[in-house]
């Protein structure tokens, strides 16, 4: 037996009830062999990657009616995988990553549990480069920028893994650190298109949260 607890959460999505195994609260922890803490996972953030965010929910919206046509799909830090599960669901050519030791057996158990194909999953960790992952038309994330030092690694992993001609969109719930990916970006040839959105329901104007959508060498795009 594994050593925390998980409970089910349900969330409507395009008109589908997702089933998702999430952890329990945010105190659980169970790092028996340290391997968490050899990625630098401390035992406060061990249980992040389980939770169902209102930022990954923001991004699975998005997911739901986004053009997906002929594209390859990253997400990066996809947690519990909701946002993957809703592309996988519509068909799409995605690939879901994370550094959490557990997030691959997550996603895999929320996959099943709403009868979905399994989903390609990679570890991928965004300082140390995966070549062989390739390149993708869109890379999409949520909820990532906790600190300003995420920034540049999350600019870096982008560099590497997406096409010259390519999309990145961010679900960010307001955290003050977006303005240091914006750089980023914009020093990789990005142009930004951001967009407001509530983050709980009946939330009144001004919203926290942000959809950031940046575009590069895109027909249509704002690059």
């Amino acid at each position: 037996m594994p050593g925390y607890e998980t409970r089910q959460e349900h969330v409507a999505i395009g008109g589908h009830d997702y089933r998702l195994r999430v952890l329990a609260d945010r105190q659980q922890f169970w790092d028996p062999d340290g391997h968490g803490e050899r990625l630098g996972i401390s035992s406060a953030q061990w249980a992040l990657f389980g939770q169902l965010w209102p930022a990954g929910q923001l991004l699975a919206w998005a997911m739901q009616d986004f053009d997906i046509r002929g594209k390859r799909i990253l997400e990066l830090g996809c947690g519990i995988g909701l946002a993957s599960l809703v592309l996988q669901r519509r068909g799409a050519d995605v690939v879901a990553s994370d550094m959490h030791p557990l997030a691959e057996v997550f996603l895999a158990y929320n996959a099943a549990l709403n009868e979905l194909p399994a989903l390609h999953y990679r570890h991928l960790q965004w300082d140390a480069p995966l070549p062989e992952l390739g390149r993708f038309d869109l890379i999409i994330a949520s909820d990532v920028l906790y600190e300003t030092a995420h920034a540049p690694l999350l600019g870096g992993v982008i560099d590497r893994h997406a096409h010259a001609a390519a999309e990145v969109l961010v679900a960010d719930p307001g955290r003050g650190n977006s303005a240091h990916l914006n750089r980023q970006l914009a020093a990789r040839g990005f142009a930004l298109e951001e967009r407001r959105c509530a983050l709980q329901p009946g939330e009144a104007p001004p919203y926290r949260g942000r959809l950031l959508h940046y575009t590069r060498g895109v027909p249509g795009g704002q690059a």
